[in-house]
């Protein structure tokens, strides 16, 4: 029986916050909490509420649907306060400060700011709606994967507040999810709100496998958990798509994470150069759980199967990495992935049909998606230049050329984890997120995918800057209720100036109320050392340690003395390699 240790790469205990500094850590919770009651509340009248709204028969909250703009305002302030919190809240999770914000205040904070949102409508999509269709196609008997919501006729409760793009379409989603939507909407039956409320919390249960693994895969890696917590689950994107749009990316995200845990639970580590140790007892069944699970994420999301790639470079790692040990773990790899794909969707009353559904988002070109605007913009010079429109020819070129490249973007990085020049998770989020961002149909929470596991691995200030700002930017593209508003643009710009006024006004009673600490500039001798030129933390030199557990800049841990291959924790039971 092996105990597991602390992993070499752990990123160090920090010390307990100040008393100025728990003060702040309190008014950033009040002030997104308030800030999540203002969405809620917006909710009610700016949100994707159903064509049948219940809220429409409850005295006072039946108000806000008849003032849109000003709910509207209302969730636009939620939106900013939320952000703003979130923010300030990463001043006290900087990996490089000697005190941070401890596990169980951000687990409070995330239940203060998402409470509020549990029971409202769903906010910035319709995609909700969608489940509810395609779930109950199946619940009557025929195959989501051949008909759209439609077939139910387009009178029925749960297809009317189905986007018309949408109704005609085949499910895009695993066989796993349209199976336990099937058993939501065989309890609720017509009732669309609580078929929404079972899908949230649907979602939160995902969600909290998320909160539980994230911290265990950030340990492993050497990035302080409260650091991986605050960007990868408190993150705006995860409040108002995942939690507020319902979307069931939470439950594949989830899974994938906790496979990637299971699997590594007894993988030793090792350098590059040093002999493999011997195989401990039970690691292979660890492997196959871990593997099993990954698999079982895909049959809700196709998208966490690439996670079963890098898994796989992480075994080769952990014996010579070799060519030979790749095809060993690749072959082990696809015969897990066959065996119980294969189970889940025969055992859920599907076939492989589901393969056909998986381009039924392309038909959508989001406006925020970079290849779907480059195809627009070529459409519009060819009818400028008398050429004629050939958007739709332009984009599905694109969209080809675009897997094309990120699926070299993944190869390049399988390669590159292999050799010791990146970390497998860190490889895993780039590729994962280059399918995402290359996407015609790009919406904002597919980049979760690429943040949630890079906040586990990837330790440098520059990632956290970046994913800071994408964050920012793309939690704030999309409206409330989903609606681009059509023919009624004027609206936005009332609502979004009268909210942040008003925001502006709570910033000023926050900054007038909190302790010097939360605005003012850290202190260097809070810092665990002096600011100096950030190191290169992703990818290393052969001698410095192949990939190490730095994290790039932001502790005083020598990267020399933290080596990591699989990141499981070293065994008792078995020789370990040097530090």
């Amino acid at each position: 029986m092996w105990v597991p240790t602390r992993s070499p790469a752990h990123p160090g205990d920090r010390e307990p916050l100040t008393a100025d500094e728990r003060r702040s850590v309190r008014l950033v919770q009040t002030f997104g909490t308030f800030g999540s009651l203002m969405l809620a509340f917006g909710s009610l009248g700016a949100g994707a509420a159903p064509v049948l709204n219940p809220v429409n028969t409850l005295p006072v909250l039946r108000l806000f649907a008849r003032i849109p703009t000003v709910s509207l305002a209302l969730a636009f302030i939620g939106m900013i306060m939320l952000i703003a919190g979130w923010l300030l809240l990463g001043r006290f999770a900087r990996p490089s400060r000697k005190r941070i914000v401890g596990r169980r205040e951000l687990h409070r904070t995330l239940l203060l700011w998402i409470a509020p949102l549990v029971v409202i409508p769903p906010v910035f999509t319709r995609d909700p709606y969608v489940y509810l269709g395609q779930s109950e196609v199946l619940t009557r008997g025929m195959d989501p994967y051949e008909v759209g919501p439609e077939a139910l006729g387009n009178g029925d409760p749960l297809v009317v507040g189905v986007a018309n793009i949408w109704r005609d379409t085949p499910a895009p989603y695993g066989p796993l999810f349209l199976r336990i939507g099937s058993w939501i909407t065989g309890i609720t039956g017509e009732h669309v709100s609580g078929g929404i409320l079972l899908f949230r919390l649907l979602t939160l249960v995902g969600l909290g496998v998320v909160v539980w693994v994230l911290p265990r895969l950030a340990d492993r890696f050497g990035v302080p958990p409260s650091t991986a917590l605050w960007l990868g689950v408190a993150n705006p994107l995860v409040l108002f798509h995942i939690v507020g749009g319902a979307h069931n990316d939470a439950l594949g995200i989830g899974l994938m994470l906790l496979g990637l845990e299971v699997g590594l639970r007894r993988l030793p580590y090792r350098v590059r150069g040093d002999s493999p140790p011997p195989r401990a007892t039970g690691e292979i069944a660890f492997v196959v759980a871990g593997a099993a699970i990954i698999t079982v994420a895909a049959t809700i999301k196709l998208h966490a199967i690439v996670a079963l790639g890098f898994f796989g470079v992480m075994i080769a790692r952990r014996w010579y990495g070799g060519i030979t040990d790749l095809l060993k773990a690749a072959a082990g790899m696809l015969v897990i992935c066959a065996v119980v794909m294969t189970a889940v969707t025969y055992g859920v009353g599907l076939d492989y049909g589901w393969v056909n559904g998986l381009s039924t988002p392309t038909k959508l070109w989001n406006w925020i998606a970079p290849t779907a605007e480059i195809g627009q913009l070529g459409g519009v010079l060819g009818v400028a230049l008398g050429l004629g429109n050939h958007t739709a020819g332009i984009i599905a070129v694109l969209a080809v050329l675009s897997y094309l490249a990120a699926g070299a973007i993944t190869v390049k990085f399988l390669w590159d984890s292999l050799h010791w020049r990146y970390r497998p998770m860190i490889g895993l989020g780039v590729s994962v997120g280059a399918f995402m961002l290359l996407h015609v149909a790009m919406q904002p929470w597919w980049l979760l995918w690429a943040i949630i596991p890079l906040a586990a691995s990837a330790g440098t200030s520059r990632f956290r800057v970046l994913a800071t700002g994408m964050t920012v930017v793309l939690a704030v593209l999309i409206p409330p209720n989903g609606s681009p508003f059509d023919g009624r643009l004027y609206t936005l710009p009332q609502a979004y100036f009268a909210g942040g006024l008003v925001v502006l006004g709570a910033l000023a009673l926050l900054w007038w109320r909190a302790p010097a600490v939360l605005f003012a500039r850290t202190d260097p001798d809070d810092l665990l050392r002096p600011p100096g030129p950030a190191r290169r933390g992703h990818r290393r030199g052969h001698a410095e340690g192949p990939d190490s557990a730095d994290t790039g800049g932001d502790t005083s841990r020598p990267t020399e003395s933290a080596p990591e291959a699989s990141g499981a924790a070293t065994r008792e039971d078995a020789p370990r390699s040097r530090p």
